[in-house]
């Protein structure tokens, strides 16, 4: 558990190792709330196509194997969908395509081939959530920066006082850009220093 969790986490981020998922990342991490749910959704998604496509691993033919992933993950997307809209409208009509865009997400896809296909369900299952929480944690790590910087409230809570003027560039995806950047920046260079002792 500890070794898949810090693998996910650290080791091999899937956005600031292999820079995937960014889509949705520049999309909606302009507010904390937004990108809270997202994640909540990821976590889900992942954990349990994960779990599904490793119990299913000996059942479906090598020929049509990405077809029941994919399959798989569009099942579970259109639950959250269809829950997202029920419970919370105004958040999912913020997310809006993104939430069904998470049925195409690279790191989802990528841990269902990889991973699921050659480990046990409940090992599926962990590495789904250790790979849908590494995910959380930089969304709401760049929606924190965006939204305080760009609107100077979070979880539309106003901390910064009215001498605050709002940086607008950081409510726009290019804002996503800079902190990104800067966040892989920072990744690489912690990196190096741990590698080389």
């Amino acid at each position: 558990m500890n070794s898949i969790l810090k693998n996910q986490l650290f080791e091999n981020n899937p956005i600031l190792r292999n820079i995937l998922g960014i889509c949705p990342l520049l999309a909606v991490t302009n507010l904390m709330e937004n990108a809270l749910v997202m994640g909540i959704a990821l976590i889900f998604v992942t954990s349990m196509s994960e779990f599904t496509v490793s119990c299913l691993r000996r059942y479906a033919d090598k020929h049509i194997r990405m077809l029941v992933q994919v399959l798989v993950i569009a099942w579970y997307v259109i639950l959250v969908d269809i829950v997202l809209k029920y419970y919370i409208p105004d958040i999912s009509k913020a997310l809006g395509a993104y939430v069904g865009l998470i049925i195409t997400n690279c790191i989802i896809m990528g841990r269902c081939e990889a991973y699921a296909q050659h480990n046990s369900p409940f090992k599926s299952f962990l590495d789904g959530v250790a790979s849908g929480l590494s995910f959380s944690l930089v969304i709401l790590f760049i929606a924190f920066i965006r939204e305080l910087l760009g609107f100077g409230t979070i979880f539309r809570i106003r901390v910064l006082g009215s001498w605050w003027t709002n940086w607008s560039i950081m409510s726009m995806p290019a804002g996503a850009f800079f902190v990104i950047g800067l966040l892989i920046f920072l990744y690489n260079k912690m990196k190096r220093r741990v590698d080389h002792g």
